[in-house]
């Protein structure tokens, strides 16, 4: 369930302000920017300009993206419409800007939008997504037709999708499948196993459920969700990986079944359960709850990758997923392999086929893979105590109003990412000695490599972003803290 919690979790905030104090190991020090050989070798530039990439890619959750005639297009769950991302480029993902492709005026079916996943049929592009009136158990399955062939729409509402045996039954996580030549609806809903269990429907088309829904007894190491059904067919098999236990829990998995070509998905013995999870929580990379995932082909269709949201926290939140990709290889028996997700910031090869953007990190001491550093004035604190919620490690903070970090860089745009806290507070940020804009750095619960600020687009060139610390703070936080860790830039 994607229900947010009502109430304040206690022992998370307590857990989190223990977390920042143990973060300030280091005593505070007029820092300036250290050289490159202060820490751990970082890739080359060559290997990272224009080859690589770092998560993450959006700050919403339950991603779905495909890569179509030259382009990356994604979707995550934003609450009250439907966004859609576009760029050439998987790096430039988290820069691109929005576009609203759906939004509803039927109040029975305009609030809660989750989930939406698009699937081109001939020449026009399906959405399915899942929708309530302001009600959970409301939510039912829906889907969108384009007026032309492209995924971004315009869309028309098409229809309501209901199997005759759950036509007034809770429903989310609408996904479609072809298995021997025939058409098929899996979503989550209400069945003999769980609230949220896993259901298959037939269809006649990629509007119409064509008879009733059968249930599945999926495994999934924790009794309450199965749920996020994706589909794979290679190696005489289609491969159905879906998500288990509450996604506001650290160990929202992956787990998988499969059919042999030939077999009928309506015939639940049909389908055979593999044992244990393929794609759960790395506690020592600071990824927890990684799930509601789906798949895509390179650009050059060689490369399978997994699209994913996970959060760098283990407290039992829905805040803070945060989308993710990684590439798959396959098994011996030729099974998907997933892999263990990476952390939050680690450099990967782009996807084959992936024209790359130009763009670069800098890191908080100094370090960049293009060209970029950062100076610092005033009295900075610096550390390791942030660990795998930081990039590279490492992060420097300060509250003392005054002080400055100047990112300065060559490029069309930036993203800064740090760490959100309880004891943070507000900084004034500003490009090329223009306006400040105040962002503010707090959490509710401790999050690392959170995105704190994108730019606006700029002529590329050199510019400067100046982070000020105002050491003022909102009234939940218990502190003026501003956390510095990375920027990303682009060159688009």
């Amino acid at each position: 369930m994607r229900t947010e919690p009502r109430t304040a979790r206690r022992a998370a905030l307590v857990a989190a302000l223990l977390a920042l104090l143990l973060g300030f190991v280091s005593a505070p020090t007029a820092v300036s920017a250290p050289p490159a050989s202060a820490a751990s070798p970082a890739p080359t530039a060559a290997a990272a300009a224009g080859t690589t990439f770092r998560n993450p890619l959006n700050s919403g959750p339950d991603p779905y993206t495909t890569y179509w005639n030259g382009a990356y297009y994604l979707t995550t769950t934003q609450g009250g419409s439907i966004r859609m991302w576009r760029s050439p480029s998987l790096s430039t993902l988290l820069s691109a800007d929005p576009v609203t492709v759906w939004t509803d005026t039927d109040t029975s079916r305009n609030r809660d939008i989750w989930a939406p996943e698009f699937f081109r049929f001939g020449d026009r592009w399906y959405l399915y997504y899942t929708a309530d009136d302001g009600i959970d158990e409301h939510h039912r399955l829906y889907v969108l037709e384009s007026e032309r062939d492209d995924p971004a729409g315009p869309y028309r509402f098409k229809a309501k999708l209901t199997p005759p045996n759950h036509a007034s039954d809770f429903a989310i996580d609408p996904s479609v499948f072809q298995h021997n030549g025939r058409l098929y609806l899996a979503y989550s809903g209400l069945n003999p196993y769980q609230h949220n269990g896993l259901n298959i429907a037939p269809m006649s088309n990629p509007y119409t459920v064509s008879g009733d829904a059968v249930a599945l007894d999926a495994d999934g190491g924790c009794p309450e969700v199965r749920e996020g059904p994706e589909f794979l067919n290679r190696n005489g098999r289609t491969w159905m990986t879906y998500s288990t236990c509450d996604t506001g829990k650290p160990d929202y998995q992956v787990w998988m079944m499969s059919l042999p070509n030939g077999a009928d998905p309506l015939l639940p013995r049909a389908w055979t359960q593999h044992s244990g999870p393929v794609f759960s929580r790395a506690d020592d990379r600071g990824v927890h709850g990684p799930g509601h995932h789906a798949f895509f082909r390179s650009p050059d269709g060689t490369e399978d990758w997994i699209v994913y949201h996970a959060k760098t926290t283990s407290a039992y939140t829905y805040t803070d997923r945060t989308t993710r990709a990684q590439k798959i290889t396959w098994n011996a028996d030729g099974s998907p392999n997933l892999g263990r997700p990476l952390a939050l910031g680690a450099t990967q090869d782009l996807p084959s086929g992936d024209p790359g953007s130009g763009g670069h990190w800098i890191n908080d001491d100094g370090r960049s893979s293009g060209d970029g550093t950062v100076a610092y004035t005033g009295t900075w604190n610096s550390g390791t105590g942030c660990a795998a919620q930081c990039f590279w490690g490492d992060d420097h903070w300060s509250d003392r109003a005054g002080t400055t970090a100047a990112f300065t860089f060559t490029g069309t745009r930036v993203a800064l990412l740090s760490v959100r806290d309880t004891g943070n507070g507000i900084a004034a940020l500003s490009i090329d000695g223009g306006t400040e804009q105040r962002v503010d750095f707090y959490g509710a619960i401790r999050t690392g490599e959170s995105v704190q600020y994108l730019s606006p687009r700029l002529p590329y060139g050199r510019h400067t972003l100046r982070v000020r610390v105002t050491g003022e703070h909102n009234a939940a936080s218990q502190g003026g803290f501003v956390s510095v860790d990375r920027a990303e830039v682009y060159t688009e």
